[in-house]
């Protein structure tokens, strides 16, 4: 029986099966797993499974048994990728399973701050709307869909599904990506973050995408403009964003992810945390209850081809 650990399960949920993972070898599972806690956990382990957890170069070389590791996600920057490779690791992660969730999710954050919902719901949750003897109340003023343009930063599957929703609202979309496209509706980020109503990223944390929201980008918005962040923190100088708000340049934020996570009390976060125009989510966009068992699952053929002398969702 080959040993496999999966390092972090609470990550996934407390309302998800794990047996299609279970049935694949001897399995130990951790709900959690602190730092220094993560070499004793992987050391006998020929297969770990993580969703958090940072395997870098010293463990890695540390847990001579090691074979596979399999992401239960699609971004795999937790894992030292060229140590692996040194060490003939193999690493494996998980496509396609988020899409509609985080679309959802994006389009739900865009919503929201589109249409103010945070200050209507709470001006009839404060009396203010049975106190006011008027039938309707209209401010502050909000916006057709249709008359504003969506730019989506990254055109992969979450990128293109978030469009579709977006024409289907009736915004005009346009998109950056890393590679060089001469495409309708590709520009540059430059000049999508310098022209669009609302701005949304969907790409993977890199060297390229670093920081790419940046001091000097988000100054060019348009004053009022909606920046939604469902990829990585760290794609934003979160600093700059929270006091573009403040300054009333951007009109909302809808954020689900951060450079540190959970993020401390003494991020900037904090100041925003009761800002109306500020949605802050737990890093959830990707969690649907759909998308999770599709993790789980793909996570088990992952392994089940590697035994089998396959190479299914290598990254390596």
């Amino acid at each position: 029986m080959h040993k496999i650990v999966i390092l972090d399960a609470e990550t996934l949920g407390r309302n998800l099966s794990l047996d299609p993972i279970l049935s694949c070898g001897e399995v130990k599972v951790f709900s959690s797993t602190a730092p220094e806690d993560r070499l004793s956990a992987c050391r006998d382990a020929q297969i770990v499974l993580l969703n958090k957890v940072r395997l870098d170069r010293e463990l890695l070389q540390a847990c001579p048994n090691l074979k596979l590791i399999c992401c239960f996600s699609t971004g795999y920057d937790q894992v030292d990728l060229e140590c692996c490779r040194e060490l003939g690791i193999g690493v494996c992660n998980v496509k396609g399973y988020s899409t509609e969730s985080v679309a959802g999710l994006t389009v739900a954050l865009a919503s929201a701050l589109v249409y103010h919902l945070h200050e209507y719901t709470d001006y009839v949750a404060a009396g203010s709307y049975s106190s006011g003897g008027v039938a309707n109340h209209l401010e502050p003023a909000f916006h057709d869909f249709s008359g504003l343009v969506w730019g989506i930063v990254g055109y992969g599957h979450i990128g293109r599904r978030v469009a579709k929703a977006a024409k289907a609202l009736g915004a005009r979309v346009q998109y950056c990506r890393q590679e060089d496209h001469n495409e309708p509706g590709c520009v540059t980020p430059d000049e999508l973050c310098a022209t669009s109503d609302i701005i949304s990223l969907h790409v993977p944390l890199n060297a390229g995408t670093f920081c790419m929201i940046n001091r000097e980008r988000i100054a060019s918005m348009k004053q009022g403009s909606i920046v939604i962040n469902v990829a990585r923190g760290k794609v934003c100088d979160e600093e700059a964003l929270v006091q573009a708000l403040l300054s009333g340049r951007l009109g909302g934020i809808g954020v689900d992810v951060y450079g540190q996570e959970p993020f401390g009390k003494d991020s900037p976060w904090c100041s925003v945390l009761h800002h109306p125009r500020a949605l802050l989510t737990p890093h959830m966009a990707w969690g649907s209850w759909e998308a999770r068992r599709k993790c789980v699952e793909e996570g088990a053929r992952n392994i089940r081809s590697f035994l089998s002398g396959g190479r299914r969702n290598r990254v390596d």
